[in-house]
C-alpha cells in the first residue's frame, strides 16, 4: 500500500467518523424538537423552558428526619421598623449536619404554650423558611399577629409565645422541611407576589436563586401598607443594585401618590394584575403567590384572565385557605344530584363506638368528627402540619387539593378530605 493510498484510508475513517457525530446529533436534536411541538400541541400555553428532569420535585427532603428533633434558638433578629416581624435562627441541638430544603417550604413546630393555672397547652403551628438553603441552621420569621380589630377573639397565640416566650437558647421541637410549594430549578424567569408576611418564602426564593442561579431573571412584587411594615428591605434594595436581572418592586398600599417615594423601589398601590401588565414583558414566566386570602382570591382569578397557564401559577395561602381556579372541574350533573339527595356513605369512629351519616355539606372530616363530640389533634386545619393524621382501617377518602403534609399510607388528614365511600377510622 503506498503513502496515498494509507493517507486516503486515515482521512475515509476520519469523515466516516464525523458523518457518524453529525448523524447522532441531529437525532438528538430531532427528538428535542419532536417533544417541543408535541408540548405546544398539547396546550401548554407557550414554548417549555426547561426539560422536566431539571425539575425539583415533591419527594421527601433527602436525609429528613421523621417526628420532632430539637433545636435551639441562636439569634433572634427584628426585621422591620415597627418591630412585629422577628427571625429565629435554629440550630440541632445533636448537632449534626441539617438536610436542605427546596426553596419555600416550611417548618413545623411543636410548642408548649402555658396556660393560667400552671397547666400547658401543646399547639402544632407551621412557618416558612425565611432564608435559602445551609447545612448548619434554619431560619424563621414571625409576625406577631395582634386581635382582630372589633372582635372578642384573642391575639395569635403561637406568634406572640415565639416573640414573648421564646428566648436565645431556649429550645423548640421541630417536624422536617416539608411543603410542596416551592421554586424549581429550571431557567424559567419568575415572578414573586408577596402580601405582609408572605415575603418569606419568597426570601427564601431570591436568597436561593442568586446563590445557585444568578443569572435568573426574578421579579419579586413585595405589598404593605406602608414602609416601616417592610421586612428585608435594605438586602432585597442590595440584591436589585447588584443584580440587573433582579426587579424589585415595594408595592405600599398606604402611601399617599403625591409624595414621593423615599427608595426608587417603592411605588404607591396594591400588588394586582393591571401593575403586572403594564411592566411585565412578554415571556413565559411562572408566577408564585403568598399572602393574606383576600390578595390571593384577587390575583389568581385575575392571572387566569390574563392568560397564564394553570400548571405556571403556584400559590401558598395563609391557613386553612381555599381559593378555587377557574379551571377546577366542576361536579357533574350526577354528582350533583346524588348530592342532593343527601348523605350516601356513613362515617364509622371505631374507638368511639360511633357510626354517623355523612353530611355532604360538611367541609371536611374534622370538623365532622369535633360535631359528633369527638376529640382530634389538630394544628394547622390547613393540610399542612399533620397533626390530625388518623388510621383508615377500611374505607377510602378524596382530597380536592393535594396537601402539603404527605400522610402515611392508610392515614388520612382529616381536615382537609371528605369520605369517597363508608370509611372506617381509628378514633
Amino acid at each position: 500500500m503506498t503513502s496515498l493510498n494509507l493517507l486516503l484510508w486515515i482521512v475515509g475513517a476520519l469523515v466516516l467518523q464525523l458523518a457518524i457525530y453529525l448523524a447522532m446529533g441531529f437525532w438528538r436534536h430531532w427528538q428535542n424538537y419532536d417533544a417541543l411541538r408535541a408540548a405546544v400541541t398539547e396546550g401548554e400555553g407557550g414554548l417549555p423552558t426547561t426539560v422536566k428532569d431539571n425539575l425539583l420535585d415533591t419527594k421527601p427532603v433527602s436525609g429528613a428526619w421523621s417526628g420532632w428533633r430539637t433545636f435551639k434558638v441562636t439569634h433572634k433578629v427584628v426585621e422591620n421598623a415597627v418591630g412585629d416581624i422577628c427571625s429565629f435562627h435554629l440550630e440541632s441541638q445533636d448537632g449534626q449536619a441539617l438536610p436542605t430544603f427546596m426553596p419555600g417550604q416550611y417548618l413545623t413546630f411543636r410548642l408548649e404554650i402555658p396556660l393560667p393555672g400552671g397547666q400547658t397547652e401543646v399547639v402544632t403551628r407551621c412557618y416558612s423558611l425565611s432564608d435559602g438553603p445551609h447545612t448548619n441552621a434554619y431560619r424563621v420569621s414571625i409576625k406577631r399577629e395582634p386581635a382582630p380589630p372589633n372582635t372578642a377573639h384573642p391575639p395569635g397565640r403561637s406568634s406572640n409565645f415565639f416573640h414573648d416566650q421564646v428566648p436565645l437558647g431556649g429550645l423548640l421541637q421541630v417536624r422536617a422541611p416539608a411543603g410542596h410549594f416551592h421554586l424549581d430549578r429550571s431557567d424559567a424567569p419568575v415572578v414573586l407576589l408577596a402580601g405582609g408576611i408572605g415575603i418569606t418564602p419568597m426570601l427564601s426564593m431570591v436568597n436561593w436563586c442568586f446563590t445557585e442561579q444568578p443569572e435568573r431573571e426574578v421579579w419579586l412584587f413585595y405589598g404593605a401598607r406602608h414602609s416601616r411594615e417592610l421586612m428585608a428591605a435594605a438586602h432585597l434594595e442590595a440584591l436589585a443594585d447588584m443584580h440587573p436581572n433582579f426587579h424589585l418592586h415595594f408595592c405600599l398600599s398606604g402611601a399617599d401618590e403625591n409624595v414621593s417615594m423615599a427608595s426608587p423601589y417603592q411605588r404607591p398601590g396594591r400588588v394586582d394584575v393591571d401593575l403586572l401588565r403594564r411592566l411585565l414583558p412578554l415571556k413565559p414566566f411562572h408566577f408564585y403567590l403568598c399572602g393574606p386570602t383576600p390578595m390571593l382570591e384577587s390575583l389568581v382569578p385575575a392571572l387566569e384572565d390574563w392568560g397564564v397557564p394553570d400548571a405556571r401559577i403556584h400559590f401558598e395561602a395563609f391557613g386553612p385557605a381555599s381559593v378555587k381556579r377557574k379551571s377546577a372541574v366542576s361536579p357533574s350533573a350526577a354528582e350533583a344530584t346524588a348530592q342532593a339527595r343527601g348523605p350516601t356513605v356513613s362515617v364509622h369512629f371505631v374507638k368511639s363506638g360511633k357510626q354517623v351519616a355523612w353530611q355532604p355539606a360538611s367541609a371536611n372530616l374534622l370538623d365532622f368528627a369535633e360535631a359528633q363530640g369527638i376529640a382530634v389533634d389538630s394544628g394547622c386545619r390547613a393540610g399542612s402540619c399533620g397533626s390530625c393524621q388518623t388510621r383508615i382501617q377500611h374505607g377510602e377518602v378524596s382530597y380536592r387539593e393535594a396537601p402539603d403534609f404527605d400522610p402515611e399510607p392508610g392515614t388520612c388528614l382529616m381536615c382537609v378530605c371528605t369520605p369517597k365511600t363508608a370509611v372506617f377510622l381509628e378514633l
